[in-house]
């Protein structure tokens, strides 16, 4: 059973620590089962709440927008890790951080939170949304070196779908058929993210 819903302060200060983390925390982008089961258990019914745009009413600041973007873009990845559903917030969150990015939310923030404003672009199969991708974090990094890493992500996010027009590490996920070309990409180290 997973807790009540919670606040944008919950997210935030869970997500980024208590004060804001001013680097990148190892947990955001590993593998960890044990992580995945307490975001589930802590955020489960926010998660829920978010997905079907309950908690819209959260984009009324620039910190309470980033913690929406952080449930629906990243816990879903977490808590429903090599499912449909890790990518059930996707839309939604793109539709977000676009809004946010328009309004100049991004830049009220610290980098490494405004990395995840950036995330739901570099996450879509879209290929003219990925170039705002390699904009936003090209900017991002000229302006904070520190995040140079996550520049690089954005490309190679990038070329993916300039190659492909999809990540095809999603093809099993999602129930797509992969292409011979495809298969020979999975192969190779580093394929999926």
């Amino acid at each position: 059973m997973s807790a009540p819903a919670a606040s944008p302060q919950d997210v935030l200060d869970f997500w980024f620590g208590h004060p804001a983390t001013t680097q990148a925390l190892p947990q955001w982008f590993r593998k960890d089962p044990a992580f995945d089961a307490q975001i589930a258990h802590r955020f489960g019914a926010t998660i829920e709440l978010a997905l079907v745009g309950q908690l819209d009413d959260w984009q009324s600041t620039p910190a309470s927008t980033l913690a929406l973007l952080v449930v629906l873009d990243q816990f879903t990845r977490n808590t429903r890790r090599n499912t449909p559903g890790a990518f059930a917030g996707d839309a939604r969150a793109l539709r977000i951080a676009q809004a946010a990015v328009a309004r100049g939310d991004d830049r009220q923030l610290g980098c490494w939170q405004r990395s995840f404003v950036y995330l739901p672009f570099e996450h879509t199969e879209d290929r003219a949304v990925q170039t705002v991708a390699l904009e936003l974090f090209a900017a991002l990094a000229a302006q904070h070196p520190e995040t140079a890493a996550q520049h690089e992500w954005a490309v190679k996010h990038a070329e993916i779908i300039e190659r492909f027009g999809r990540y095809p590490h999603r093809n099993p996920v999602l129930g797509r058929v992969s292409t011979p070309e495809e298969l020979v990409f999975l192969s190779q180290p580093g394929s999926s993210f």
